[in-house]
């Protein structure tokens, strides 16, 4: 039987080895217990309100602000935790850095917007942290868009550092398999079902053809595995329509082309027909392991709703800063 570091300790080491763990623990309990669905109910109870309502005037605005919100709030929660680190600019922002360089202008515009509809209010001035508007207006994109309305978690604080380095290889990437993606989502405290019902917000994504042109065409030294799961022909000849070999940078397609604007569970049904385009999604088809959650909610989309929501909020609770790691930002751009 193999031995590990921790049984070969000495009983000096092994009690050091203890007392850390359980001081591991109880910091990541402590940070867990802070969070309550009425976190702010004496200090901003409108806070609801206030972060809707820039909701729905940005999205009357442009569509766009609710994909891009949604991916905001994950992309944050992955790299650092749900702290807003994310939002922070400066020589070592991240929404600047690899996938990050994407992030949709509209989604931080309505952030923005959000935090100073909330600090408008007297009553809840300061008082609110970016993570936790970021939270509420990702709910509120969702539900607007015709997802699931539920309850946010808060009380969370915000980050006071950005590193741009580590976000590479805390995002997965567009050619990822299922044990990649697993691993990936498992180091954060997610399961497999929760991967697949959080992928499933790409049902109003959108993705740039960089991120699919190798499923496209034949490339000189690519092999038939790095192009992924095999997709459906028609929609190859399509796609190749949209991004040519010669494709413009700024050129994309819809993760889902059917309801792009719709929040449901069309993107597990495109999947199911072999048009998903970016290979880590379509593996979640294509692998035998995953196949069965992606028909249980392309056919079933409360079932979709519900593993989403669960998944939201665990996702939601990744990494949240104590006092001694974090604050409320007054400019969620720059840390006080």
């Amino acid at each position: 039987m193999r031995s590990t570091g921790f049984f070969l300790a000495s009983p000096s080491r092994q009690s050091m080895v203890m007392v850390v763990v359980v001081l591991l623990a109880a910091i990541k309990s402590t940070a867990a217990a802070q969070l309550s669905q009425n976190y702010y109910a004496s200090t901003c109870p409108n806070v609801e309100t206030l972060v809707r309502g820039a909701v729905t005037k940005k999205l009357q605005e442009t569509f766009n602000a609710a994909p891009g919100t949604l991916r905001l709030f994950f992309h944050d929660c992955f790299v650092r935790g749900c702290d807003a680190s994310v939002l922070l600019a400066g020589p070592d922002d991240e929404h600047s850095a690899g996938p990050d360089a994407t992030l949709s202008p509209d989604a931080l515009d309505l952030i923005t917007r959000a935090k100073a509809a909330v600090d408008g209010d007297p009553q809840c001035s300061n008082k609110v942290s970016c993570a936790d508007i970021l939270a509420l207006a990702t709910r509120d994109v969702v539900s607007q868009a015709g997802g699931p309305n539920y309850q946010v978690e808060l009380g969370r604080l915000d980050g006071k550092v950005a590193t741009r380095a580590i976000v590479k290889h805390s995002l997965p990437g567009a050619s990822f398999n299922l044990d990649q993606l697993n691993k990936l989502f498992a180091a954060n405290g997610l399961t497999q079902t929760d991967m697949i019902a959080l992928s499933g917000g790409h049902t109003i994504g959108v993705t740039h053809c960089d991120k699919f042109v190798r499923r496209l065409y034949t490339f000189k030294g690519s092999s038939a595995a790095s192009r992924g799961p095999p997709m459906n022909l028609v929609f190859l000849r399509q796609m190749r329509q949209t991004c040519p070999l010669n494709y413009s940078p700024s050129a994309f397609a819809m993760l889902d082309a059917v309801t792009p604007t719709k929040f449901d569970n069309g993107y597990f049904q495109t999947l199911q027909q072999m048009k998903g385009l970016l290979a880590s999604d379509q593996v979640l088809f294509a692998d035998r392991r995953s196949r069965a959650t992606v028909n249980y909610f392309a056919a079933n989309q409360t079932a979709f709703f519900d593993a989403f929501v669960a998944a939201m909020t665990k996702l939601g609770r990744i990494g949240i800063k104590t006092a001694a790691d974090g604050e409320i930002r007054r400019v969620c751009t720059k840390v006080n």
